[in-house]
């Protein structure tokens, strides 16, 4: 595999996952989020969507941000799983190769890369 620099990383993406006893908590997450940093947020997905096996949202950010949002994240999570990855123009890579997890680690359908 040839060495990418971090300077092909445009962006970054954290999906935060949760089940439906679980959405207060993550809207907690969401307006924490919202009120803290300068983001994009996804709207809600209340069913599977893409790669993603089980409801999320997304929450899209500058890697100027990296170093302050993915600590954030990692302390305020409460207790959701996030993936957190690159995107570097290649979605399958940037899902199954160079992504960083919070919590528990979901199996990510990469079919749908095909």
């Amino acid at each position: 595999m040839t060495a990418l620099p971090p300077a092909k990383i445009a962006s970054y993406h954290a999906h935060v996952y949760y089940e439906p006893a679980t959405r207060q908590s993550a809207a907690q997450v969401r307006t924490d989020l919202i009120a803290r940093f300068a983001i994009r947020l996804g709207r809600w997905r209340d069913k599977r969507v893409g790669p993603h096996p089980m409801h999320m949202f997304q929450v899209a950010f500058e890697p100027a941000l990296f170093d302050e949002i993915v600590p954030w994240l990692m302390l305020n999570r409460r207790g959701h799983s996030v993936l957190v990855h690159p995107n570097t123009g290649d979605d399958l890579a940037d899902h199954r190769d160079y992504p960083l997890w919070l919590g528990e680690r979901l199996a990510l359908d990469f079919s749908v890369f095909d």
